[in-house]
């Protein structure tokens, strides 16, 4: 049966030049309410590029971009923020200073247009102190919610960064590799925090990480040169040939026996190795 639900983000054609160089090349993405869609390619692929295009600190050359069926190709990136579509980053952006009881406080205030009295007391209003509440146990923050930033573990730095995302009450949430440079031992905790996210919320999840790709997304599309060279469900793009020559350096497009230079070999994990093994399985 033909799915036939309104895309909640849809890029359509999207071109991005920089002068006499394409970096992204007639893009159409369509991300679906409650979906958990991963964007995944080598690096140079234009996955950042695109990202900010769909976040407004790029404006595309040519094509459009639509949220809750409004178009935003014009629209500020705050103002983007403000109608549901929020972004993490690949190196987090946090106040060292602040704890992550403060940082969430002033998050869910400024949410909910009480940013003017950010100077009263964290206890001051029941609805603040009860939505931190919620995310600091939510996302493992609640032991070391009185703690600077600067103090904390990596990944509870990276979780307290998707903390602050959520805070904001997104749509859309654009997760630009929650895992990178997490230590193994920490990585656990977040990768169950990042399979908990609400249902309601639409993920677009940008990753290297195989591990959490196959484990998490449900759509996925594969971009190589600022060109969409396929999009399917995991067990799809597990499988295609086109996908296996650019990660596995197999098929008649791939020269290597190796992942191309830069792109990350499949770690040992057997999510990350469902490519690995197909492509073994058809060319050892």
């Amino acid at each position: 049966m033909t799915d036939t639900t309104e895309p909640v983000l849809s890029a359509e054609g999207l071109v991005m030049r920089f002068g006499g160089i394409t970096a992204t090349n007639k893009v159409t993405l369509n991300l679906k309410k409650g979906a958990r869609h991963a964007l995944i390619g080598p690096n140079g692929a234009g996955k950042t590029t695109l990202i900010n295009l769909l976040t407004g600190v790029l404006q595309p050359t040519e094509g459009r971009i639509t949220l809750l069926g409004e178009d935003i190709s014009r629209l500020a990136p705050h103002k983007r923020v403000k109608r549901g579509m929020v972004r993490t980053f690949q190196i987090n952006q946090l106040f060292d200073s602040l704890t992550p009881l403060q940082t969430l406080a002033f998050t869910v205030s400024q949410q909910h247009g009480l940013g003017a009295g950010w100077w009263k007391p964290l206890g001051s209003n029941a609805m603040v102190v009860e939505r931190c509440a919620q995310l600091l146990e939510q996302f493992h923050l609640t032991e070391v919610m009185n703690q600077p930033t600067r103090v904390l573990a990596y990944g509870k730095r990276r979780l307290l960064e998707i903390a602050i995302a959520l805070a904001c009450e997104p749509r859309v949430l654009l997760l630009d590799e929650p895992v990178a440079g997490v230590p193994a031992g920490e990585r656990e905790e977040l990768l169950q925090t990042v399979a908990a996210l609400p249902a309601d919320v639409s993920i677009l999840l940008i990753e290297h990480d195989m591990d959490l790709v196959f484990s998490f997304a449900n759509r996925m599309t594969v971009l190589v040169n600022g060109t969409v060279l396929t999009e399917g469900d995991p067990e799809q793009i597990a499988n295609d040939p086109q996908v296996k020559a650019v990660y596995l350096g197999h098929g008649e497009e791939g020269h290597d026996a190796g992942p191309p230079q830069g792109m990350p070999a499949p770690s040992g994990g057997s999510a990350a190795n469902e490519v690995a093994s197909v492509g073994a399985t058809k060319h050892g």
